[in-house]
Formats: structure tokens, C-alpha cells, sequence
């Protein structure tokens, strides 16, 4: 099946074309960094946002967004890259580096190969935008698995041939990334008990920690405040276009 990937400034009226992904997990949905900037990212980072279609219809998308590198890998992973970029769109400063935010593909055109041609498409559109790295708070696909597992742990972990054991780990690695650290606190919900019962499903009736379907550690439960938190680590990947 043929694919053309091409930026959102070549294919504007594409930007916000709908992919169904299938299975987020509806509190996934609810990061307040997030619902503020993401619907804004096409629109300024049109060179490093990417979508592929076959024939008339969009099959998948990338996000990347663009800034002037501080430090390297905060912390705060996926919410400081991209609170780094649009303070820098505001004050004008001139970017280094793009960070991936998501590779999406249609449910049904999964494990076709399609998210490692959006990432070789996004590595060469951050070149080509005069970048020197792609970063990405990359979510490990079998990391909900095994919520109880750390994230440090997880990342270790490699096949016999040395490739990380994880496949969007591998797919990384092999598209030319090199695997950086962990991201502790990439993407972060918080809410009333009530919202995540209405997230989840689940009675959130104990404080404590709670695991979650879809989630990569369990979250923080405090009945006595009302309140529970989800705190989620990323792995950052840097993939490097210069000496940078």
C-alpha cells in the first residue's frame, strides 16, 4: 500500500484531520498541558508536523514541536518540550532542536511499518528545517504491562542481539536514536476522585496507588483530599542530525 507522507506546510488543510487510533485510554486525554498548546502545535511548527495518507484518506500524523535547547532531557519530558516551545514562539528565539510529541496510525494500518516511516519522515523534516536533534519522551508500547515494573528497569532490558526489548524502544534505535534516560514526570492528570471514576471505571475507594488500564505506573490515590494524581515517565531518544 503506498503511503505519501508530507508536512503539514505542504498540506495545511490536512493539519487537523482525524485518525482513529483505537484504545487511549480516555484519561490519557486529560493533561492539562496538553488540552492548552497541542491544537496549536500544526499550526506553528507546520515544517515538523507530518501527515500520511493513501489515496484521499489520512492514515497517520506527527507532532513534533521546535525550540532553543536549554538542558538537556528535562525532567518534565513531553509537557517541558513543549512549554519550552511556545514561550520561544512568543519571544521569538531561534529553535535547535525539535522534540517529538506523538506518532499516530489508523487502527487498522498498525504494525505495518507505517510509524517507523513517520519517524524516518520526521527526523528528515527536523534536518531539513536546519535543526540540529530530534528528541522524543518516547512511551514504551509494553510499558503498561507491567505497571509495577520501573521505568529505569524497563529500558534496560534488551534482546540478545542488544536492541531494546521493547518494540517502539527498537524502532527508535534502529531508525539511528540513542536511548538518553528517563523522563520522570513527562505527562501528568490529575483530578477529582470522580472525574477518574468516570476515566476509568474503577471506584477509586482507597488511597493508595491504583493501576489503571492503559497506564504506565499506577496512580496516586488520596481519598481523604479527593484528588488523584498520574504521573507518567517517559524514555527520552535523541536523534542526532549534527556534532551538536
Amino acid at each position: 500500500m503506498p503511503v505519501e507522507i508530507t508536512t503539514v506546510a505542504d498540506r495545511p488543510e490536512l493539519a487537523n484531520a482525524d485518525i482513529d487510533v483505537h484504545g487511549w485510554p480516555e484519561f490519557m486525554r486529560h493533561n492539562r498541558v496538553s488540552e492548552a498548546y497541542f491544537g496549536q502545535v500544526p499550526s506553528a511548527f507546520p515544517a515538523t508536523c507530518l501527515i500520511a495518507t493513501t489515496g484521499d484518506r489520512v492514515v497517520a500524523d506527527a507532532h513534533a514541536v521546535q525550540f532553543a535547547r536549554r538542558s538537556d532531557f528535562p525532567p518534565g519530558g513531553w509537557e517541558q518540550a513543549v512549554v519550552w516551545a511556545f514561550t520561544d514562539v512568543r519571544r521569538g528565539a531561534r529553535p535547535d532542536t525539535a522534540c517529538a510529541l506523538n506518532i499516530s496510525v489508523a487502527h487498522d494500518l498498525q504494525n505495518q511499518g507505517i510509524a517507523a516511516l513517520m519517524l524516518a519522515a520526521l527526523r528528515q523534516a527536523a534536518g531539513d528545517a536546519g535543526l540540529d536533534v530530534l528528541d522524543a519522551p518516547v512511551r514504551p508500547t509494553h510499558k503498561h504491562l507491567e505497571p509495577q515494573t520501573s521505568m529505569t528497569e524497563y529500558v534496560a532490558r534488551t534482546r540478545a542481539d542488544g536492541l531494546p526489548w521493547d518494540p517502539w524502544l527498537r524502532t527508535h534505535v534502529r531508525a539511528g536514536g540513542e536511548i538518553a534516560g528517563v523522563a520522570p514526570a513527562s505527562w501528568v492528570v490529575a483530578g477529582s476522585l470522580a472525574e477518574w471514576r468516570s476515566w476509568t471505571g474503577l471506584p477509586f475507594d482507597r488511597s493508595g496507588p491504583v493501576e489503571v488500564a492503559g497506564g504506565l505506573v499506577p496512580v496516586d490515590c488520596d481519598v481523604a483530599a479527593d484528588r488523584a494524581v498520574y504521573v507518567e515517565p517517559n524514555v527520552w531518544v535523541r536523534h542526532k542530525f549534527s556534532t551538536a
